[in-house]
């Protein structure tokens, strides 16, 4: 005889509020390191301006400074982040 396990969902307040926070940091944290890899590309090929490059460079160091004050309010690590896609691996690439 099988024995079964009951499986629930996990329904707290500060769950919930820290799941779904760990979901959207995952998303910006994409979006961020893929403006990053743009941002490097546009620098390498020449394709802006001086006043450009400072702007994108300081837009990137705020936006990194908020990510990590985030993590650190809901006790996350950059590490939390990565999504394991099972075969496809990682969400993010690993630095």
């Amino acid at each position: 005889m099988t024995t079964q396990r009951k499986r629930h969902v996990d329904l707290e307040p500060d769950t919930v509020e820290r799941d779904l926070i760990k979901l959207v940091l995952t998303v910006v944290e994409l979006l961020r390191q893929l403006m990053e890899r743009q941002a490097v590309r546009r620098f390498d090929q020449g394709d802006l301006s001086e006043e450009q490059e400072e702007r994108i460079g300081l837009t990137l160091m705020l936006l990194d400074d908020r990510m990590t004050e985030l993590r650190d309010r809901y006790g996350l690590r950059p590490e939390d982040l990565n999504l394991d896609l099972g075969p496809l691996g990682p969400l993010l690439p690993r630095e």
